[in-house]
């Protein structure tokens, strides 16, 4: 009998011991993934700093072509509303799926618990949807045959 419980023991010790093995070597890997994560943060950062200077600079290189004809402020106001245009375009780009400017979700093509649109999403027309085919009741003793 006490055999057993020394086996027991020696068990329990093996599987306390195998759960620290995996943990630590769980815990090296996560370390080991986040440094090499935080440097391609890093790498992704600094680049999206130097893209906003050279952004920079691209615009007042535009506002000062724009001012040797035209007024500063009107130079000025000219590179912002192309800025902006450019922004909305990236925006745009960004999200394909609402490339139309609408932050509402696309309307659902079935009404659950309501009453169907008199036309078809696509609208149509006003073409009213066709009529559904009577389903009869179905019984589960009865084998399913198609005709």
């Amino acid at each position: 009998m006490d055999r057993i419980d020394h086996l027991e023991h020696l068990d329990k010790h093996l599987v306390e011991e195998l759960a620290q093995v995996a943990r630590e070597t769980v815990r090296d890997e996560l370390r080991e993934q986040s440094r090499k994560q935080r440097r391609t943060a890093m790498l992704y950062a600094a680049s999206g700093a130097a893209a906003l200077y050279a952004g920079g600079a691209v615009a007042l290189a535009v506002g000062l072509a724009l001012a040797t004809g035209l007024p500063g402020w009107a130079a000025a106001l000219i590179t912002a509303a192309l800025l902006a245009v450019v922004a909305y375009v990236l925006r745009g780009a960004a999200r394909p799926g609402h490339g139309h400017g609408s932050d509402a979700p696309h309307a659902p093509h079935r009404v659950v618990g309501g009453t169907a649109p008199g036309a078809p999403p696509g609208g149509l027309g006003g073409m009213p949807y066709p009529p559904a085919p009577p389903q009869p009741p179905t019984d589960p003793d009865t084998p399913h045959h198609r005709a």
